[in-house]
């Protein structure tokens, strides 16, 4: 999958997510799962799934022109 195509991806995983977010059909649910109540059990993995989908963000969709050196700069730096 070329480069354009993976940050396209995971944008609409992205948008996904934020869907995901509001939990409406586990608000009134009362069942255990791993020990905890089922909302706060999917909100747990929630936020570890949105840490992996954002390092993944930062990895393969970061904006290059953020990441370039600006030479000048640091040479300016240098002289005061």
């Amino acid at each position: 999958m070329s480069g354009g195509g993976l940050r396209s991806v995971l944008y609409l995983v992205l948008v996904a997510f934020f869907v995901l977010h509001n939990d409406l059909w586990l608000w009134n649910n009362g069942q255990l799962l791993l020990g905890f109540p089922i909302g706060l059990t999917y909100h747990a993995l929630f936020c570890l799934a949105t840490a992996i989908l954002m390092a993944l963000l930062v990895r393969y969709a970061w904006p290059s022109h953020l990441s370039e050196d600006d030479g000048e700069a640091q040479t300016a730096g240098d002289r005061s």
